[in-house]
């Protein structure tokens, strides 16, 4: 005969045997896994004046979780004083696999600035297909995005 509180013991070890099993949470930034800076490395404020370029780790912010890389000091101190305006939006994943209701690590060579935000995209296939309907693609993005936040 099995008592109740070998059950209750037995039902509390099996329960916090799987939470320490458990895989970890995935980070909600994209590409942040084994401490890869966000964007690739890329200096998210620096696709603001057309020409994106690599961060360097001596100008390293970390935003939400993830560390931003900027390639001066002016463009980290821009960074801090408003991450809004210059992280890239669905926190860094693919603007067009966003708009169809899914996340993928984007490639910071495709990518747009749009309506003052920051968009990027996973590969030229993607970029082209995002393009296509750009304010469709935001629309419905957003409404992806907005779902995955509860």
């Amino acid at each position: 005969m099995i008592r109740p509180l070998t059950i209750i013991f037995a039902a509390l070890a099996l329960g916090l045997g799987s939470a320490a099993g458990a895989a970890p949470p995935t980070p909600a930034w994209a590409g942040t896994t084994d401490n890869a800076p966000a964007v690739g490395g890329y200096d998210t404020v620096a696709y603001f004046s057309g020409a994106p370029a690599l961060g360097r780790d001596e100008f390293s912010f970390v935003h939400q979780g993830a560390r931003f890389r900027f390639a001066s000091a002016a463009n980290l101190q821009g960074f801090k004083a408003d991450p809004a305006r210059y992280a890239p939006q669905f926190d860094g994943h693919c603007a067009w696999a966003a708009s169809q209701g899914r996340k993928s690590v984007p490639d910071p060579l495709f990518w747009h600035i749009v309506g003052g935000k920051l968009y990027l995209n996973c590969s030229k296939d993607a970029d082209a297909k995002w393009l296509a309907a750009v304010p469709g693609n935001i629309a419905k993005g957003e409404a992806f995005w907005a779902a995955q936040a509860n």
